[in-house]
């Protein structure tokens, strides 16, 4: 374990985390990291290898497993509001939902009669509503398998639970990817890998979106871009970027970036205080003490 390093550009950020704390490398020699998700009953995380194919799943009492190798090159996953699985695929343009029996049910696969693009990223809101992005990173080299798009566009989308019903609600992303609800979910925060900056849209009452300004850049030096995204319990936003995890407030000004030895790709909150900030990076996975929890997935 090493010191964390902190790019602090405002004091507040001392708040969030102290300076003094330990950047764990838990776990390493993997292809490509992603999706990270704690399980707050079970006590476990898991998290995708999308280079390497597989979904692992990792506990203090029973160390790391494979559980889904053959994964369809997993990128995001997620749980429901029942505590099941669900994944983003870059393989094979779909989002599933794991079962408690352990199969997989296909949730959403074509919009319009056309196959999705490689979703990425994946939230559920309180009322059981999925709403996910759909880039087109899973049908270019490295991440995915190359083909060509069947979709001009590169969506945000809103899936129906019990009905699959799939609503498209943005279309004017260059490569969506992050997304995540503000705490009283008013508001959708979705992030733009491309043009490295951060919006955020108002929720109306169908569950719809409205608007779409611009609300924060991610800048500085290092490798990395707007990626995984999601809020801690006291309102700041934590989003990938270049050099590792940007803090925001809540009026969208960059506290400051936790500094990561490879390229931050995502990251969640776990342990059963919810204060462990785990990371997924490229070939690793850190662990970071925090001083402000995170939320449950459900």
């Amino acid at each position: 374990m090493t010191t964390v390093t902190l790019d602090i550009r405002d004091a507040r950020l001392t708040a969030i985390i102290d300076p003094e704390t330990q950047l764990e490398q838990l776990l390493t020699g993997f292809k490509f990291t992603e999706g990270p998700i704690w399980h707050p009953y079970e006590g476990h995380l898991r998290f995708s290898d999308i280079i390497g194919n597989s979904i692992f799943q990792w506990s203090a009492a029973d160390g790391l497993k494979d559980i889904r190798p053959n994964s369809h090159l997993a990128n995001g996953n997620t749980y429901d509001r029942q505590g099941r699985m669900l994944t983003c695929h870059h393989a094979s343009s779909r989002v599933t939902r794991t079962e408690r029996d352990g199969s997989v049910t296909v949730m959403a696969a074509h919009y319009q009669g056309k196959q999705l693009n490689s979703p990425n990223d994946i939230i559920v809101k309180r009322d059981g509503m999925i709403y996910f992005t759909d880039p087109r990173a899973g049908r270019e080299p490295r991440f995915g398998i190359p083909r060509e798009p069947e979709l001009p566009f590169a969506g945000v989308y809103r899936l129906h639970p019990e009905t699959l019903a799939l609503t498209l609600l943005v279309d004017d992303f260059a490569k969506p990817n992050g997304l995540c609800f503000s705490l009283d979910e008013q508001q959708l925060y979705i992030n733009d890998t491309q043009r490295l900056h951060i919006r955020v849209f108002d929720v109306t009452e169908d569950g719809l979106l409205r608007g779409g300004r611009l609300w924060a850049e991610t800048s500085g030096e290092g490798v990395g871009v707007p990626d995984g995204m999601k809020f801690d319990r006291a309102g700041h936003l934590f989003c990938c970027g270049p050099g590792g995890v940007h803090v925001f407030s809540a009026d969208a000004v960059c506290l400051g970036v936790i500094r990561m030895p490879e390229q931050a790709t995502n990251f969640i909150w776990g342990d059963a205080d919810l204060r462990s900030l785990y990371i997924t990076a490229t070939t690793s996975v850190y662990r970071l003490r925090v001083n402000v929890p995170g939320l449950p997935l459900f």
